[in-house]
């Protein structure tokens, strides 16, 4: 008798679990809930930005800790509504989790620096709260791998290009320009993003040696043009293959659901078949019935 107590008080608090899991997972998939969560973040990157103006002002503390609460509030609603293994199934909720952590762990420490950086990091929950941004972060994740051979290429290039600067061009400009290796790597990246490298840079050293031109002007046309479009050529791959993933699985879907259809058809076409040669050997059948009877 005890046995059986046990076990329905243990069935119904399942059944009670499991009803407030259904709730909770409702509040959480609910249409509104993203936006407004999207909102908050949005308010505390506003806030931040006001502290930059406004230090130490009280209202903006209030603030912010009340938004850390929320966040509290939304990690443990997302982990009673989808559960613990839903929850920490997905990166982007445990990217989530730690940031969250975080927050709660560095706000009542003397490790202001740390806090600060750790509530500018709570912006970045908008890269899984918004698909759009979360699509192009996990397309850039899996075009690692692509990115290390250009990588690789980037290296080799500005390597050369940075030992021929040293060699030729270490007595024409000061030394932070081309004395050494890592000063010429530095001047190359000056050169490579177009931040005064002709007035700087290149024109000093091509009035003193003119065949000068040739070097820049091929560092250029290598190192920012082409290595460039491969980078941003193989990223758009990668974002272009979610995309061909989701048609394919769409017509592949289609193509089952076309064979069932068939299949389908095929049936009622038996059926029909049946019932038709049924009722032929019936009608026979009375037939021969009327005729012995006559």
């Amino acid at each position: 008798m005890v046995d059986t107590m046990e076990l329905i008080k243990k069935e119904e608090t399942n059944q009670n679990n499991s009803s407030l899991r259904t709730k909770v997972r409702k509040i959480v998939e609910h249409e509104y809930f993203q936006p407004i969560i999207i909102g908050i973040i949005l308010l505390n990157g506003l806030i931040i930005i006001s502290e930059t103006y406004l230090k130490g002002n009280s209202l903006l503390i209030t603030l912010d800790r009340i938004i850390v609460w929320v966040f509290v509030l939304e990690l443990i609603f997302k982990i009673i509504g989808l559960g613990f293994k839903g929850y920490f199934s997905d990166r982007w909720n445990r990217f989530d989790f730690l940031i969250v952590i975080g927050s709660m762990i560095f706000y009542s420490t003397p490790f202001v620096s740390v806090l600060r950086l750790i509530r500018v990091l709570r912006l970045l929950r908008m890269i899984p709260a918004i698909p759009a941004l979360r699509k192009i972060i996990d397309s850039l994740m899996k075009s690692v791998p692509a990115l290390t051979g250009i990588l690789g290429l980037s290296v080799l290039i500005f390597s050369i290009y940075a030992i021929i600067g040293t060699t030729f061009f270490s007595e024409v400009l000061p030394y932070e320009f081309f004395g050494s290796f890592h000063t010429a790597l530095f001047t190359l990246m000056q050169v490579v993003t177009f931040e005064s490298w002709a007035s700087q840079v290149a024109r000093p050293i091509i009035n003193e040696i003119p065949w000068a031109w040739v070097y820049f002007v091929s560092f250029i046309i290598i190192g920012a043009l082409v290595i460039l479009n491969l980078v941003v050529a193989v990223i758009l791959s990668y974002l272009g293959q979610d995309d061909d993933a989701k048609r394919e699985e769409q017509m592949e879907q289609l193509f089952r659901e076309n064979q069932e259809l068939k299949r389908d058809i095929q049936d009622i076409k038996q059926l029909i078949l049946a019932s038709h040669q049924n009722q032929t050997i019936k009608n026979n059948e009375d037939n021969n019935v009327y005729q012995e009877n006559r």
